[in-house]
């Protein structure tokens, strides 16, 4: 169920001149201009892998630039967007951002109908980010029908499979995607330094692990979590567990509250998937 706000007839945005009169349709979006703003990592990649689409996208801008064009994305850190937003008052008739957890109201000063456009990805910096959109998720959002079509018709044109997101649910979402992503990261760091207890350098302890990772990861997308655990805990192996509790101890003592925190989660989910 769709949980965005409509706006009237009254409050339609100011249309720069050169597109009054247009109506930006979702076909239309992919045959006008996209003006990029945000020269980071993310905006880079996007205009990137637009412009190998076949839309007409001019920049990536600075932030201190204001574009017109038919949709300007802002691709800036969140703490940025509003001020960014007010900037390009009546330079386009639709404005988004690509921020997970930042509200469509964020984007109010623009004047213009909204949209959000977050990919559910990673862009490490490298010659091969424009192609990480294709087949990942992507939230969307509009502050209405038009621009939701919009982030929607762009999400397609990347590759990337689109679903709605209310901003009620943004939180919720953006805590979701930093487990999967950031916290994994923080994990197998952890891992990494017990596996240094064990003797193994950090070069060969990622080398290691790393199939191990990618395996579990494959598991979990294809079986869920409760097939895919397995381990001394899935197996009721306490004599195993204690002892690693111990080395954990002894080699890192710093992560020893971490890994007694995911063994309990992972107790419960071996026992929910015992039922």
């Amino acid at each position: 169920m769709r949980e965005l706000d409509r706006n009237s007839a009254a409050n339609t945005p100011a249309v720069p001149t050169a597109l009054r009169g247009r109506s930006l349709t979702s076909p239309d979006v992919l045959a006008g201009t996209v003006a990029i703003v945000g020269r980071g990592r993310v905006g880079r990649a996007i205009a990137q892998a637009l412009k190998g689409a076949g839309v007409d996208v001019a920049g990536p801008f600075g932030r201190d630039e204001t574009p017109e064009a038919d949709v300007i994305l802002l691709c800036v850190p969140d703490a940025a967007i509003p001020a960014a937003a007010a900037s390009m008052a009546g330079r386009a008739r639709m404005v988004g951002h690509t921020s997970g957890a930042t509200p469509l109201s964020a984007l109010a000063p623009s004047g213009a109908a909204a949209f959000g456009l977050h990919p559910l990805q990673t862009f490490p910096g490298d010659s091969g980010d424009s192609l990480r959109f294709q087949g990942c998720g992507c939230a969307v959002a509009g502050s209405d029908s038009e621009s939701l079509d919009a982030a929607t018709a762009l999400a397609r044109a990347l590759g990337m499979n689109p679903f709605e997101i209310a901003d009620a649910d943004r939180p919720a979402y953006h805590a979701a995607a930093s487990v999967a992503s950031n916290f994994l990261v923080t994990l197998e760091a952890a891992a990494e330094a017990i596996a240094a207890g064990a003797g193994l350098d950090p070069d060969t302890a990622r080398a290691s692990l790393a199939p191990l990772v990618r395996a579990s990861v494959d598991n979990w997308a294809r079986l869920g979590p409760a097939q895919a655990l397995t381990g001394p805990v899935a197996r009721g192996d306490e004599p195993t567990v204690a002892s690693q509790r111990a080395a954990v101890e002894r080699v890192a003592p710093e992560l020893a509250d971490l890994f007694d925190s995911l063994l309990a989660q992972t107790r419960r989910l071996a026992s929910e998937g015992s039922l």
